[in-house]
C-alpha cells in the first residue's frame, strides 16, 4: 500500500539526518490523554472515523477523504496531540468538517525540521531516545529548535518491525 506524503525539499542530508523544507499543509489534529501508546490508538482511531466518512462536506454529505502518512504523535503539556496530514487538493474551505469535536482542523505554516529517520518499532522510551539524539546533533550544528519533537510513522502496525519507516522531527530557525 502507498500513501501520499507530504512533498518537502532537501536542504541537506548528514548520515539519517535530513533538514526539509515543508510547504503549508492542512492537519487534521485531536488531544489525547494517557501514555503515547494509548493516545496513539485512540488519536487514529479517532481521526480514522473522520477521514472515513464520519464528516460533512460542502454538498451536505459524508466524503471520505485518502489517508496519508505520516501519522504525527507528539507531547502536548499533559496530553499528547495525534495528527494525519490532510491530502493536499483541500484547502480549508473545501475540506468535510468532522462531526466529532474534538477533531480540529489546522492550517501549518511552511516550515524547516530537522529530521532523524529509523527503522523498527517505537515506544515512548525510544521516541525520547531518538528525540534526544536529534536535539544533541542539533544543538551540535547551531541550529535553533522552534518545536517539539514530533513522531512521524509510515507505516502500518502489521508492518514488520526491521520494515517500518519512523522519523523524529524538530522544526528548527
Amino acid at each position: 500500500m502507498a500513501f501520499k506524503e507530504p512533498e518537502f525539499s532537501l536542504v541537506n542530508r548528514v548520515g539519517n539526518i535530513e533538514i526539509r523544507n515543508y510547504p503549508p499543509m492542512i492537519i487534521a489534529e485531536v488531544s489525547v490523554a494517557g501514555t503515547m501508546e494509548a493516545a496513539s490508538s485512540n488519536g487514529f482511531r479517532m481521526i480514522a472515523d473522520f477521514i472515513f466518512g464520519n464528516n460533512i462536506s460542502l454538498s451536505g454529505k459524508s466524503e471520505k477523504i485518502d489517508m496519508t502518512v505520516p501519522v504525527v504523535i507528539f507531547k502536548n503539556g499533559d496530553n499528547w496531540s495525534f495528527h494525519f496530514v490532510m491530502p493536499s487538493k483541500y484547502s480549508l474551505e473545501s475540506l468535510p468538517k468532522p462531526n466529532n469535536p474534538a477533531i480540529k482542523i489546522k492550517k501549518v505554516s511552511d516550515r524547516r525540521c530537522a529530521v532523524l529517520r529509523f527503522s523498527g518499532s517505537v515506544n515512548e522510551e525510544k521516541f525520547i531516545s531518538k528525540a534526544e539524539e536529534l536535539m544533541s546533533w542539533i544543538t551540535a550544528e547551531n541550529l535553533e529548535m522552534i518545536g517539539v519533537p514530533e513522531l512521524a510513522r509510515y507505516n502500518p502496525p502489521w508492518t514488520l518491525p526491521f520494515l517500518r519507516r519512523n522519523e523524529v522531527m524538530i522544526e528548527i530557525e
